[in-house]
């Protein structure tokens, strides 16, 4: 980006290259801003055939992999936006969530969606401290 700021990380050898025109996270005023994480392997494979619990795993990492990426940690989340296809997989995803976050508790939001894209059943965006 042009504006001193604003950083935008390398992608890291554990993330896909975006597919669109995006970054994975910016870093700014002090805060990372995590993209919206879809359930995308590394070397690129799309898991929109998974088990939610499959996609959810792979998402949580593509999250840990943009914060770490950003020079941030899970442990310096601030808020979550958790958007899902089926509401009634909540208990699913809040239980690796919360695996995945230990002890960290940021401010979360669930948003039922029709869909998304890839037809994909979860998606992750967040906000930690850089």
């Amino acid at each position: 980006m042009s504006h001193p700021d604003i950083t935008i990380p390398p992608v890291p050898a554990d993330l896909a290259a975006p597919r669109g025109h995006y970054s994975h996270a910016v870093r700014a005023a002090g805060l990372v801003f995590v993209a919206g994480e879809l359930p995308v392997t590394a070397d690129g494979r799309l898991l929109n055939e998974a088990s939610f619990e499959e996609q959810t795993r792979q998402v949580l990492a593509n999250v840990g992999a943009a914060l770490h990426a950003a020079g941030s940690s899970v442990d310096k989340l601030l808020q979550v936006r958790v958007y899902v296809t089926d509401v009634d997989q909540w208990p699913a995803f809040n239980a690796l969530y919360a695996e995945w976050c230990g002890e960290a508790r940021p401010a979360r939001v669930v948003v039922p969606v029709p869909k998304l894209h890839y037809g994909f059943q979860v998606e992750v965006e967040a906000t930690a401290l850089a």
